[in-house]
């Protein structure tokens, strides 16, 4: 396997928490995941086809910004990142 190199751009590791009304009663859950924000149509597509060739999944979730939040994602993101302090 092509390791591809790394690439450096504007971005986040966050905790996503969400809020869902259900007839049990309100419940909340919350999961990390990776943002990814940038005007440039064309960087955004650069960082997702470096993101396709280390077999990240991820999806735009905005015109200017995509998203990697899966599970399985999020770890294979997270050994390729590192820890950030």
């Amino acid at each position: 396997m092509v390791r591809p190199r790394p690439y450096y751009s504007d971005g986040c590791r966050g905790i996503n928490r969400v809020r869902r009304v259900l007839p049990s009663g309100v419940h909340w859950y919350e999961y990390p995941r990776y943002m990814f924000k940038n005007e440039s149509r064309d960087i955004l597509a650069l960082r997702g086809e470096a993101l396709d060739l280390l077999g990240v999944a991820w999806r735009y979730n905005n015109r200017n910004e995509l998203s990697v939040a899966r599970r399985a994602a999020v770890e294979l993101l997270d050994l390729y990142v590192g820890p950030k302090h």
